[in-house]
């Protein structure tokens, strides 16, 4: 492969991560670290349409020779993580060894009281059925925005006895299913049936195509706020309304439960409390 293919090739993962709903901003911090990743195999004789997981383990021990900062060895690898995924090769990082950036244990930002009543009156007032069932939909149950996008109208189960979403994992056949509140079930059955019965798609655009990541975030940037946020809120009052960390887990769909225990952070346990409440 010359160097004109790999930019082709370099193009096309840009092209990708537009349809992924990636921000310009990373578009830009991506396609930068592949040109230098590329940079780095052509120098070594190599082929960037044919990386091995050693091409890779590689150029992480070459940024670390040059006294690159873990943040951005970290950044570096995050970057060809998401493009092995692009070329369908997940395994190319696995078991890559790096020096790791400290984490700093910071809760995820989330939406206050007030913040949310704010968003629900602004949405409502633009009076908008699909917008209001999307954002209703992101704050009630706290799906990817990925996840939203991929629903279908039978992806929501209603029965007298029983409401919940199917939200299905990215690459796997399974899903986990997500409760609806009472007033997300009522906007949910509304907006349904108000909708083109022939597109199985849930949320589609006013040309009944469906909608894409990147549109759901142009459309929430209007009311300031983003599906992460939105995302991070509906775990936060989970856990500030009691719910133990394996439920929320599960709900938000975390692969790791230490993504969740940060939820937790911001609750100051009340030790006292808790002998005097298990004890009586």
């Amino acid at each position: 492969m010359d160097r004109k293919e790999t930019d082709e090739l370099i193009k096309s993962f840009a092209t990708w991560l537009k349809i992924q709903g990636k921000s310009d901003g990373t578009l830009n911090t991506y396609t930068g670290v592949l040109n230098c990743f590329s940079d780095f195999m052509y120098k070594n004789g190599f082929n960037m349409q044919d990386i091995q997981s050693e091409n890779v383990q590689s150029y992480i021990h070459f940024l670390e020779a040059e006294n690159k900062s873990p943040g951005t060895v970290e950044k570096h690898f995050a970057a060809i993580s998401v493009f092995s995924k692009f070329l369908n090769k997940p395994q190319l990082v696995v078991n890559i060894n790096r020096k790791l950036k400290e984490k700093v244990n910071e809760v995820p930002e989330s939406l206050t009281l007030p913040e949310q009543k704010k968003l629900i009156e602004e949405v409502t007032a633009d009076g908008n059925l699909r917008n209001i069932t999307m954002i209703f939909t992101l704050l009630h149950t706290g799906i990817r925005v990925s996840e939203l996008c991929d629903l279908n109208k039978n992806d929501v189960i209603v029965d007298p006895e029983n409401a919940y979403l199917i939200v299905k994992q990215v690459n796997s056949n399974e899903g986990r299913e997500i409760p609806l509140s009472e007033e997300l079930r009522k906007y949910l059955e509304w907006y349904i049936d108000s909708q083109n019965k022939d597109n199985p798609a849930l949320f589609v655009s006013n040309i009944n195509k469906r909608l894409t990541p990147r549109a759901v975030q142009y459309i929430l940037k209007k009311y300031n706020v983003n599906p992460h946020k939105l995302r991070h809120t509906f775990c936060q009052k989970l856990i500030n309304n009691g719910v133990d960390l394996h439920t929320v887990s599960k709900l938000a769909g975390h692969k790791d439960i230490n993504v969740t225990k940060k939820y937790s952070k911001e609750i100051e346990p009340d030790v006292k409390r808790a002998i005097d409440k298990t004890f009586i």
